[in-house]
């Protein structure tokens, strides 16, 4: 039933790629708070289609609650997983660590679309009153776009609405390192010290009075 998702996974995971970016995943989040402090992420990643074909193949006419998606859910977020959740998250300069597995994912299917769901934990609460954060998430190589459309796709508790916000930065590289990008085919694979898809990625940084 699985044979056909490891194409689908590579293209979470692969360097490789006809133009960079080659797989697009148009992301959600919205933070997690408990007693007044944060604990994580929800991210909600939709695949374009092409990424998805696989998956949905190997899914099939399976329920929602069958253990075909329990599977794949469980295979695409091992690769999250390896990746650090392709996430980092900053406090005053420095990194903040995750939680190694996440307390809750779920892979889904909207229309030709697949969507994965789950909670990027912190590894320890963080306060909120008076604090800033930030946070990427993206692709090393720029081999899969992973982005916010505009902020419309980052939400807030309605517990903190009141007093705190989000605000969404996107880069603009400019026309060389774009034209580089696209320049990119499937035997290509941009040296590990250029860090491409950092210089592609957006920032989201969470502020609360």
């Amino acid at each position: 039933m699985l044979r056909r998702v490891g194409g689908a996974l590579a293209l979470l995971l692969s360097p490789l790629a006809w133009a960079h970016p080659h797989s697009f995943i148009a992301m959600q989040t919205t933070p997690v708070i408990s007693d007044n402090q944060l604990t994580g992420l929800k991210m909600v990643w939709t695949m374009d289609e092409i990424t998805s074909a696989d998956l949905l193949y190997d899914a099939g006419s399976a329920t929602p609650d069958s253990p075909v998606w329990k599977k794949l859910a469980a295979e695409v977020m091992a690769n999250v997983l390896a990746q650090h959740y392709f996430t980092e998250f900053w406090h005053q300069g420095k990194a903040v660590k995750f939680q190694n597995l996440p307390p809750s994912y779920a892979l889904a299917r909207k229309g030709a679309k697949a969507v994965l769901t789950f909670v990027l934990p912190l590894a320890q609460p963080q306060p909120l009153a008076g604090q800033t954060y930030k946070f990427s998430t993206f692709d090393p190589t720029y081999f899969v776009d992973m982005s916010w459309h505009d902020e419309q796709a980052l939400n807030l508790p309605e517990a903190v609405k009141a007093r705190c916000k989000l605000t969404l930065t996107t880069p603009e590289p400019d026309a060389s390192l774009k034209a580089f990008a696209l320049s990119l085919d499937k035997a290509d694979a941009p040296p590990e010290s250029m860090d491409l898809g950092r210089q592609f990625a957006q920032t989201v940084t969470l502020s609360c009075q």
